[in-house]
């Protein structure tokens, strides 16, 4: 996912650009509102439309303010904005949600909470433009290759073939199915699967990733990202088999 990272403090910036690319995030950096705005038309995007996942705004900018920033950003765009600064009060909270930011994160924040509500609030979006763009929320069957997720009757089959999986195992998959290419991270999975903390239970993530990877006899669907976390990586089409050579005449 791109994001746009708006900090007027460098070594900060530096700092969360670092944590977010190893998350697999791809962080464009403006340094001010000018910048961020500049950022949103040099990428080409149409109105209405934006190249980045989420824009993460600090309210402290020189050259004007986070609100007017985000006032600015929205008449443009509805991409998720989360608002990080160091303004706690109720009030401006309250302003900030106002004036059309997505969420709001104080500072300073534990990282893990701030990845964890970036993840939020794109999902939320991502639902949201589905359901726009096909009246329908979210699809009744995601299929990736020759494999088929049918959501409400919670059945998978490979090549038409029914694979019989666990109840945590079709949940896992359906999570990673969401956003096929983007990577989750193991904390994320542990929270949205088992309802729990990361704490013990790596080891039962790792085992329902094997025996994801056995059932549906493709090994390669689900990549581990060392360090971070898993990804779906959609199956490419075989290619088409080459036509026979024309035997050589006698």
């Amino acid at each position: 996912m791109r994001l746009l990272l708006v900090e007027d403090d460098d070594h900060v910036a530096a700092a969360l650009s670092a944590i977010l690319a190893r998350h697999g995030f791809q962080v464009t950096h403006a340094r001010n509102g000018e910048e961020a705005l500049q950022a949103l038309l040099s990428a080409g995007a149409l109105p209405g439309a934006s190249p980045y996942g989420v824009i993460l705004l600090d309210l402290g900018l020189p050259d004007q303010d986070g609100y007017e920033v985000c006032g600015k950003i929205r008449k443009r765009t509805a991409t998720p904005v989360i608002m990080v600064t160091a303004r706690a009060d109720v009030r401006s909270r309250i302003h900030g949600l106002n004036m059309g930011a997505d969420d709001y994160v104080v500072k300073p924040y534990d990282t893990g909470e701030l990845l964890a509500r970036i993840h939020a609030v794109a999902r939320r979006t991502g639902a949201s433009e589905e359901a726009a763009a096909t009246g329908t929320g979210t699809p009744a069957t995601v299929r990736l290759g020759p494999v088929s997720i049918e959501l409400p009757n919670r059945r998978v089959s490979v090549d038409g073939a029914d694979v019989p999986l666990t109840r945590k195992e079709f949940d896992l998959l359906a999570l990673l199915a969401q956003r096929p290419g983007v990577v989750f991270r193991r904390e994320q999975i542990i929270s949205e699967v088992w309802r729990t903390s990361w704490e013990g239970t790596g080891r039962t993530l790792e085992v329902h990733v094997a025996s994801l990877r056995s059932k549906l006899r493709m090994p390669a669907l689900i990549e581990t990202v060392r360090g971070v976390g898993y990804r779906l990586v959609t199956p490419s089409a075989p290619s088409a088999p080459s036509a026979p050579s024309a035997p050589s005449a006698p």
